[in-house]
């Protein structure tokens, strides 16, 4: 009798702890035994400082930024590029996607293309 509470215990606790593994892993696919393998992430696409002065000279020239090229991808200049994008037809990010720079005519280096 004394017995049954002890197992009726360890039973919750082994369906508790295999519940709280599988949540944990929920990120990663589980294999076979019992490790978590992670997806490969694809690289990210960034441009280069050369690039965004490019492409700000080019908003400039379109009325659609008014302030200097810095070459950094700050706010006024990501708002350009959101009217930029829109006015191209394209998806309005307010990044410089190999699209948008694409569009622009900014010519992409050997390791964006490959992207």
């Amino acid at each position: 009798m004394k017995k049954l509470p002890l197992m009726f215990l360890a039973l919750s606790l082994t369906c508790v702890f295999a519940t709280a593994q599988k949540t944990s892993t929920s990120s990663g696919t589980v294999a076979s035994n019992g490790s978590v393998s992670r997806k490969a992430r694809k690289p990210i696409f960034r441009a280069t400082a050369d690039q965004i002065k490019q492409a700000q000279a080019i908003l400039k020239q379109r009325n659609l930024y008014t302030g200097d090229q810095t070459g950094k991808l700050d706010t006024p200049t990501r708002t350009g590029l959101k009217k930029y994008q829109e006015a191209e037809g394209l998806k309005v990010t307010g990044t410089l996607n190999k699209v948008t720079l694409e569009k622009m005519s900014i010519e992409l280096t050997a390791n964006q293309k490959s992207m």
